[in-house]
């Protein structure tokens, strides 16, 4: 059985601004004090290694955790947020021009076929999901912690839940209906049943009872 543990990045400034946030924008304070909680609380699990996004917020929450656990962050851009346009990072809501192309690049993450600028769509994200799950069964320890997104978790766990069913409508859904906290903690392990193959399994998610 493999088990890998997810913790969604601290809470970032970009998270809190009225900015489309782009991959540099650092951990506010209060997303300090989260990756701090959630570093205490993930140094009493066990696990083999630590891997990360390499955006900003979530490579410093790697680091508060590396800094509690003593594991090395591992980086891969696997694990990195959705890819927007990139001619819009940074760019205020109020901003026309950026809000426009925001929608449309919107609809291209529910819409298969559809693509905008250099941003990823539908298909880029869910292939990016299934790398990253066999990426993680490859590997050969059987923890992990990963730091990563809320989007693209939330991609990892529709691949999961759905595999070959998934559409781009149920992909919608779920994106739309399932929150996530920063630093939240969701669980997927790989198990063989008695009459099955191995296959990822969802055990938690969303946990942050260390934020009180």
């Amino acid at each position: 059985m493999k088990t890998v543990y997810f913790v969604r990045h601290g809470e970032s400034e970009a998270n809190v601004a009225p900015v489309f946030q782009g991959p540099n924008s650092p951990l506010s304070p209060t997303g300090i004090e989260q990756a701090h909680a959630v570093a205490e609380r993930v140094s009493k699990f066990e696990f083999d290694v630590l891997l990360s996004s390499p955006f900003a917020r979530a490579r410093a929450t790697a680091e508060i955790i590396a800094e509690k656990t003593g594991k090395t962050p591992e980086y891969s851009d696997v694990f990195v947020e959705r890819l927007k346009p990139t001619s819009i990072d940074e760019k205020p809501y109020t901003d026309e021009v950026a809000n426009t192309i925001w929608r449309s690049w919107e609809a291209s993450l529910h819409t298969p076929g559809l693509r905008v600028e250099d941003g990823e769509n539908y298909e880029d994200v869910v292939a990016r999901a299934d790398r990253a799950l066999a990426l993680l069964a490859a590997r050969a320890e059987d923890t992990a912690l990963v730091v990563t997104h809320g989007y693209f978790l939330r991609s990892i766990i529709a691949r999961v839940l759905l595999r070959d069913t998934l559409t781009a409508a149920s992909f919608l859904n779920i994106q739309r209906s399932a929150n996530m906290q920063n630093t939240g903690i969701t669980v997927l392990r790989v198990e063989q049943g008695f009459e099955s193959a191995p296959a990822w399994k969802l055990w938690i998610y969303n946990d942050h009872a260390h934020l009180g």
